[in-house]
């Protein structure tokens, strides 16, 4: 079933705002764009967009919306003040998480101002998974963008990959004399203690990319 022309002007402005904007608009900024006055419309013609495979959505989320993989890629790339990121996948902000191999292919591109990554070399994207780092301001659904490197200072905020129980996470790194200490930010939670032959830095947090509020529509 193909788009009706309210629905390829919803879709257009969705790409357009994305890549001179750097973020979804929110269902207001759409109907205000095309004519619609009802936010209940412009839900029921952006379901038609999932529908077709063209965006996805997290309804209860303010600027939920995502354009699919390759669309998302294809809207973005080029654009004079937008850098590509690749969205590799999660990371756990709590209990390391089993993930099958420490690279993973991605499955979206992130668009991001230069202003805020100038360089793109060796950078990637990660979505937190749980509440250990809530303390540095990240939280459960939030992205984290990492520049790769395979060491780190003490109390910098790190992915480390545990090479014998092939899981990864997210936390601050010190090395303690025959150890690592990999610290949560979370006065709720404890520390984790690693032999360093067994700790792998991945990358370090760059930029933080904060999930909004969950509000209406």
């Amino acid at each position: 079933m193909g788009l009706s022309e309210r629905q390829q002007r919803i879709y257009e402005f969705i790409t357009k705002f994305m890549n001179e904007k750097g973020r979804p608009p929110t269902i207001r900024e759409i109907g205000a764009k095309v004519g619609i006055t009802s936010t209940s419309v412009v839900n029921y013609n952006l379901n038609i967009l999932v529908r077709e495979g063209l965006i996805q959505r997290e309804k209860e989320v303010s600027r939920g919306l995502r354009l699919v993989g390759a669309n998302m890629a294809k809207s973005m790339a080029g654009g004079p003040g937008f850098v590509q990121i690749p969205l590799l996948g999660k990371i756990a902000a709590g209990k390391p998480i089993q993930v099958p191999e420490a690279g993973l292919e991605p499955y979206e591109v992130l668009s991001l101002s230069r202003a805020l990554v100038p360089d793109q070399e060796g950078m990637f994207a990660l979505e937190v998974k749980g509440n250990s780092m809530i303390d540095a301001l990240i939280n459960d659904g939030d992205i984290v963008v990492m520049k790769k490197q395979e060491t780190a200072q003490n109390g910098e905020m790190v992915a480390v990959w545990l090479k014998e129980e092939k899981e990864t996470t997210l936390k601050r790194l010190y090395r303690e004399r025959n150890r690592i200490r990999l610290q949560p930010m979370n006065p709720t939670m404890k520390p984790f203690y690693a032999d360093p032959r067994n700790v792998e830095v991945q990358g370090k947090v760059v930029l933080v990319i904060r999930q909004l509020q969950k509000q209406a529509a």
